[in-house]
């Protein structure tokens, strides 16, 4: 049973990414079209933490503009969009999680699980990331749930 799960949860990953991409801009967290307000989506993965991309170093990706820091995250990028790409559209995890709102993120509040993106609200001594730890599995699958209300 949870392989299916599982199973089932990588198909709906992978067709979120497979979507019109005038459905992405009108879900995704974006400024003016750029996701993680201009911040590098590989260097999560590849320095563990946050950093700014630069508008010279820019990839669209089916209709999401992203910023890179560095020619070589730019390039590893577009090997694998999706790999790096937020959950969410870019959008709180524990926000999706709790109740399905749309509430900006902290760039510099994420979690990678399972080699995935999550980003977290941040701000005014409310660091969504903490509530999230306390109940990661479960929020994590509605967060999943209430995703597919959004791109499907």
């Amino acid at each position: 049973m949870k392989a299916l799960l599982s199973f089932i949860l990588v198909l709906s990953s992978l067709a979120s990414f497979a979507q019109d991409a005038s459905v992405r801009k009108k879900n995704f967290n974006l400024s003016d079209g750029i996701g993680i307000k201009g911040y590098d989506p590989v260097a999560y993965f590849t320095e563990n933490k946050s950093v700014k991309g630069s508008k010279d170093l820019a990839v669209a990706f089916e209709g999401v503009t992203y910023y890179f820091s560095s020619v070589a995250n730019k390039e590893e990028f577009k090997k694998n969009p999706s790999k790096y790409e937020p959950q969410y559209g870019g959008w709180c995890a524990f926000a999706m999680g709790k109740d399905g709102s749309k509430v900006e993120v902290d760039p510099g509040t994420f979690k990678i699980i399972d080699g995935k993106l999550f980003l977290f609200y941040n701000q005014f001594f409310n660091n969504t990331l903490k509530s999230w730890n306390k109940d990661e599995a479960n929020l994590h699958q509605r967060a999943d749930a209430n995703w597919q209300k959004f791109i499907h």
